[in-house]
Parts: structure tokens; sequence; C-alpha cells
């Protein structure tokens, strides 16, 4: 887009500085809305490699899936998706068979692409098949056993179904995630290489759903214009016919222009921000815990991390609320102290059960040989340096006081991760995101097997095969008292040390409503209205 045509779709926004802030209440409005973030897409696809977390929110608007989480509301009057509530979106209908081996879905008839083609089962299983093509969505949609095209049969124009190994409760959750976005094959097709068959890089660049919006017009990295898909047939007409999404580094930025009513959305609000904005009448700030989490993460197979009674000691003497307080100015859920040793409940994350307690810390050294310490490094990545960087200052002072030397390493951004997968950090600051609720589904991705995602390098035998057994557990009093037992031993060898659910927050416009989380934390327009 030049700069004629962008300022000529901005003028509709009230984003130039010329016009009144009034403006940005004019009628022209009414169906217009403005978002600013601080972070931005770098693809129009949803799983391929480098794909970072805000491309979802072009993704999760422009394209479809068989199915959805539905919304349940909360107090705020805002609403949070609903895991165990799964339902159709683009499939009109579905059914699962009495041996729970087969998921047919019925698709809406009058559903079109974008370019007015059909939708079609045909494209439901392009689009499946291309998903376990690819490593990354091989590696998601396995979790659902479904790792084969094989697996996904057109039934005809309109059905499509699944067939599964074995019954598997992951199955229909994986089908509403990021991952499963329904393409139009006839459309990508046309741009498929003998390498690239099923145009992934074209895909990268080049939007090709069906979903309640379509990509008007866009600059990756600076902003992107949606209009709305009239003939969307999935769901209720959204309530905005155009969205500009906007990326304004600057925090102090993004703030002014929603003070001055020049924006309706501001994305990750800084906490000190909510703060100075709880008492503006004019704009709502929604609060949500989100599935993310952060955590200390810990080596367990490197020296001295591979005694518990270190990991205890730790864990044992961080000052929590401090961290909390300097970090999140507050803004999180904690997963610090609650019960010692005995789970509280069958769910997870939940409270570890320590609390700070230096004298415990001092003891738990010295019993593994340890009583005067010793010296370590402790790494976190730039990228999130506001979080880590106070994190990492008051866990050093901390630990200085049981003995344990702590050199701080700043990791340039993104190449933690690569660290990670080669276990070469024994000590570090981290977060991430368990898409699915189920607790042994937490376990398996973070706390199981060698992968970059087993963040404490955890190894026990005795979790480890009871991973293996709750995979297609039934019996929910067997599967239940496997879990306790699972969070027994986490809470007691802690692999990793779990710190807080950080609040998601979000700077709406008064006239803004129908704010509604989901589990990927980006933006759904489609439920945003002017009121």
């Amino acid at each position: 887009m030049n700069r004629r045509a962008f300022l000529a779709s901005s003028a509709l926004f009230g984003a130039t500085a010329v016009l009144p802030a009034k403006w940005a209440y004019a009628q022209d409005r009414a169906e217009a809305l403005r978002v600013l973030s601080e972070g931005a897409a770098n693809s129009f696809d949803s799983f391929s490699v480098g794909v970072n977390r805000n491309s979802l929110q072009i993704t999760w608007n422009i394209y479809d899936r068989l199915l959805k989480f539905a919304y349940k509301p909360r107090e705020d009057g805002t609403f949070y998706y609903d895991y165990f509530d799964i339902q159709p979106e683009l499939a009109e209908s579905f059914e699962v068979s009495e041996d729970q081996k087969q998921i047919t879905f019925h698709l809406r008839k009058d559903a079109t692409f974008h370019d007015g083609a059909p939708v079609t089962a045909e494209d439901v299983k392009w689009s499946f098949d291309r998903l376990v093509a690819s490593p990354i969505g091989l590696a998601q949609f396995s979790t659902g056993s479904m790792t084969t095209p094989e697996q996904f049969v057109v039934v005809d124009a309109h059905t499509f179904r699944v067939d599964l190994p074995q019954p598997d409760r992951f199955a229909l959750p994986n089908i509403a995630l990021t991952y499963p976005i329904i393409v139009n094959s006839k459309l990508a097709t046309q741009h498929a290489t003998t390498e690239d068959p099923f145009a992934s890089e074209w895909l990268k660049t080049n939007p090709a759903g069906g979903g309640a919006f379509k990509i008007e017009r866009a600059q990756i990295g600076e902003r992107i214009l949606f209009s709305r898909f009239d003939d969307w047939k999935s769901g209720p007409k959204p309530g905005f016919a155009q969205v500009l999404w906007q990326t304004v580094p600057t925090a102090e930025s993004r703030v002014a222009s929603l003070i001055k009513g020049d924006a309706d959305v501001v994305q990750d609000l800084p906490p000190k921000d909510v703060i100075a904005l709880s008492d503006n009448p004019d704009i709502k700030v929604v609060g949500v815990p989100t599935s993310n989490f952060q955590f200390i993460g810990m080596n367990n197979a490197v020296a001295p991390f591979d005694d518990v009674r270190v990991r205890q000691a730790i864990a044992y003497a961080l000052p929590y609320q401090d961290m909390l307080q300097s970090a999140l100015f507050g803004r999180a859920q904690p997963l610090f102290g609650g019960t010692p040793g005995k789970p509280e409940t069958t769910t997870f994350p939940q409270p570890l059960g320590y609390s700070t307690d230096l004298d415990k810390a001092k003891a738990l050294l010295a019993e593994a040989g340890l009583a005067d310490g010793f010296e370590t490094s402790f790494a976190y990545e730039l990228s999130v340096a506001t979080v880590a960087e106070p994190v990492a200052l008051l866990l050093q002072e901390s630990l200085g006081k049981i003995g344990i030397r702590v050199n701080l390493e700043k990791v340039p951004a993104g190449q933690l991760g690569t660290l990670l997968q080669e276990k070469k950090v024994p000590f570090y600051f981290e977060g991430s995101t368990s898409y699915l609720a189920d607790p042994d589904y937490f376990f398996r991705i973070f706390y199981f097997g060698d992968t970059r995602w087993n963040f404490g390098n955890y190894q026990n035998p005795e979790f480890k095969a009871l991973v293996d057994k709750t995979r297609y557990e039934t019996d929910k009093a067997v599967y239940d008292a496997d879990i306790l037992r699972m969070i027994e031993l986490v809470k007691e060898e802690v692999p990793i040390i779990l710190l807080w659910h950080p609040t998601l927050d979000v700077g709406l416009a008064k006239s803004v409503e129908n704010y509604s989380y989901t589990f990927h934390r980006q933006l759904d327009l489609r439920p945003l209205s002017r009121g």
C-alpha cells in the first residue's frame, strides 16, 4: 500500500493528526474499529516455520475452522472461551460414532471462500492433509491421534470424516485450535510447486480463506486493514465493517491514542498503564488471567540442579511477592504459596506449595552438602526483559542470602528457544502457554520427553509411566488418582518453579462491547461491536 492509499483508508479511523479527537466518534466510525498493538504479525499462515503469535490475529479472523470453543460470560460483561463446550463453526453439525473412532462433519452447504468459490469437503481434506505434512502441524495434531492423510475422508461434497485409531479426548479440541484453518485449496494449489506441494510459501504472504473478515490491504509488520465478509455463514454477522490494526511499538503512544479517542482497542497494556487508566471514565480495562504461565527453569540433569534438595531450596528462597509486584504490578494469578505436598485439586497448573522461607532454604542446601552455596548463571531473553529483568535482579539478591552466587546472562531476542532445545541453559526465566486444559496434556508437553518444552529436563520413571497411562484412560476415578500422584511428584521434586499466570490487559474505548478472550490471547474481531 502506498502512502496516499493508506491515508485514504486511515481517514475513516481518525488516524491523521490534523483531525480533532472527537472525530473518532463521528457517524462514519460506527462500524469501524482501530486496534493498536506493540507486536506485529509476520505471516498470513497459522503454523508455518517461524510464524509468530501475532499472526494468529490474522488467521483467526480470515479463516474458518470446523469447530470452535464457545464463549461464556464473565461478571464484567466480557467473555472467556469455554474449553469444555465445543460447537460447530464451518461445520453446521457433527457426530461421534458409538465406538468414538469416527467423527463426521456436515459442512454448511452455502459457505463460500472470499473469492466466491464454494467450500467443499475436498478443501477440508486438503487443509488437514497440509497440516499433518508439516512437522509443526503434525506435532500438534498427533496429540489428538491424527497423523496421516488416510485418516481424513471425503464422504461427499459436504460431508467429511476423521478416522481415529482409538478414542481420543483430544481430537475434538485439536480441531478447534489455531492450526486446522480451512484453506481454499483450488486457489492455493495454483501456487504449489514440486518442492512445496501445499503452497506453504505462498500462503505465508497471501490469504486464501473464507472467514468472517477479508484482508483489504496489508503491510506486514506495520498495518492490516480488514473488511467484513458479508457472505460469511459460520456465525453471526460481525459488528464492524472495517478494522484497522496498526503496530505502534511505543506504549506511551498507544495509550495516548486510546485516551484521545483515536484508538478503540489497545492490546497488551503494560501493568503500569493499567493502573493509570483505571480511573478514566471513557476507557474500559479488561484484565483476564490467561493460560500463559511464567516460571523459573532448572535443568534437572545438570549439577547441582540434579539434586531435588537444591531445587527445593531455590523454591523456598525466591521473593515471590516482591517479584510479582516489581515485574507485573501484581497483575497475575499466583502459582506460588498454596498447600505443600498434597494436591489442592486435580487441575494443573496449581500453586506448588512453596513460599519464601530462607531458613528452610539454607537447611536444604546444607543437607545437599552445599552449606557454602555455589555459583551459577541465570538467563533470560531480552525480548521479555520488562518482566524478566526485575525477576532476575530480585532472584539474584535473594539467592545471595543463602550463598548462591548468580551471574545474570541476557540472551538476544529469539535465541533462548534454541538454547533450551539443546539443553544448554542450567537456570533461567521463561514462559509458555498450554492450548488444551487437561492436566495430563500439560504434563505430557512440559514435564515429559526430550523436547525443548520439557523445561526442567525432568526424567522421573514413575512420572513418565503415569503420563503414558493417563493418555487414553477412560475411567475417571483411575484418571483422577493418577493425576493426583503426578501433581504430588512435581510439587515434591519441583522440576520447574511455577510463578504465575500473567493477566492479559486490554484497553477498550467505552463504546466497544463484547470483548471475548480466547486461548491464543490474540483479538477475536468477530464478536466485537460498538454500543
